[in-house]
């Protein structure tokens, strides 16, 4: 299907061309000229750069030519490259060159519009782009400190900048020093193991009360359901500092301030919104005859809850766990406030650390962090697909 051409393509004239063009090579222009020292003048170069090469490649050279056009317009950029920053430079005017050498084309050749349908107007046209570029822009505006941090993990120096070595690709800028100081550090491993103990305590209370509470508020004749539901999920909407001082108020009257059951306790807290609102999801395409088929059939509430209900709504509580296990093991506000050094967890040694004495493994456990949330955001992905196909909502 992805090669199934909707709409007539045909070239398009050059006062629509040049200015798109020239538009997207002001943009790249700006980046490159800001890291240069003068944003605008790289705007200015960029934007006539691009039309210039658009007029060359659509106007002047044959349609033919289209691919030594193309290796032509790499070799420029990887050029140029090379010659403003060096091999990182190259690396960078290569991933350039590629896109560009593509997107004049698409754009001049009017390739743009071969898998929209035909009945689109140009206003409509101009929004699907622009909803993707706009999605695009904010995704790497997201992506980009998480980039980042990842290779400078592996700085060989005690620096939080990247060093000229790193710069030049020189294997001497880089190592794992700051990965052999954190498995090696007693500080390091002592807020690793608080974290391995308290995020899987505050998982399971949260699947388990969570789920209940779902279940609980999916039957219709619940009073007050709205509101019992907005209660349940407001630690998820009251800003965090307001929920750890009502916590540490709290728990200091009680004596569980500075305890692990409190810190615990607070985390499952925190959880507990999104194992309700992952488990509801699940429960909107719950076929419910199956439970009074159960029910009719003798069997009584739990044994219908563990054998008929929990399979099917077993994704969604799966997701809901991850959730509520990523929440409590990169918390750190709720446990400055109702925790002490004894419970100090992974997030809390990183925060220190920032705040008493700058350390690079800082830079080393995000990574592993970052590492750890995208294989559990990967797993509720494909929680979430299987829980699609088993309602009968996904062909796939």
């Amino acid at each position: 299907m992805s090669d199934v051409i909707l709409t007539d393509i045909k070239k398009k004239p050059l006062s629509f061309t040049l200015p798109v063009v020239g538009a997207a090579g002001a943009f790249a222009g700006l980046f490159v000229g800001t890291a240069q020292g003068s944003g605008l003048l790289g705007i200015v170069i960029g934007g006539l750069l691009l039309a210039a090469i658009a007029y060359l490649v659509i106007e002047v050279l044959n349609h033919t030519q289209e691919r030594k056009a193309k290796y032509g317009i790499l070799a420029l950029f990887l050029l140029a490259g090379y010659l403003f920053g060096g091999l990182p430079g190259l690396v960078v005017g290569g991933l350039f060159g590629w896109f560009f050498s593509w997107f004049v084309y698409w754009v001049g050749e009017g390739r743009y519009r071969a898998k929209l349908p035909p009945y689109l107007t140009s206003g409509q046209v101009l929004w699907h782009f622009s909803f993707r570029v706009l999605c695009g822009a904010i995704f790497v505006f997201l992506i980009t400190p998480i980039l980042v941090v990842m290779p400078l993990s592996f700085n060989a120096e005690n620096f939080f900048t990247f060093t000229p070595e790193m710069l030049h690709f020189d294997p001497a800028g880089y190592s794992l020093r700051h990965y052999r100081n954190f498995f090696n550090s007693n500080e390091w491993q002592s807020a690793l193991k608080n974290s391995l103990m308290i995020a899987p305590a505050a998982t399971i209370l949260s699947v388990s009360f969570g789920t209940l509470a779902a279940i609980g508020l999916s039957q219709p004749h619940v009073p007050f359901r709205r509101a019992i539901m907005a209660i349940l999920i407001s630690p998820m909407i009251v800003p965090l500092i307001i929920s750890a001082a009502g916590m540490y108020f709290f728990y200091s009257r009680i004596g569980l301030q500075g305890t692990y059951l409190g810190v615990i306790l607070a985390h499952a807290a925190l959880g507990i919104p999104f194992v309700i609102i992952t488990v509801t999801a699940t429960l909107v395409g719950f076929d419910r005859s199956l439970t009074r088929a159960a029910a009719n059939m003798g069997a009584n509430p739990v044994t219908t809850f563990f054998r008929v209900q929990m399979p099917l709504i077993l994704p969604g509580v799966i997701s809901g766990g991850l959730f509520a296990f990523i929440t409590s093991f990169d918390e750190v506000v709720v446990v400055l406030f109702v925790g002490s050094a004894n419970q100090q967890t992974l997030p809390w040694q990183m925060f220190t650390g920032l705040r008493e004495q700058i350390s690079p493994t800082i830079l080393a456990v995000a990574t592993i962090l970052v590492g750890v949330s995208i294989c559990l955001l990967t797993v509720v992905e494909i929680l979430r697909r299987r829980s699609e196909r088993l309602r009968g909502m996904s062909p796939g």
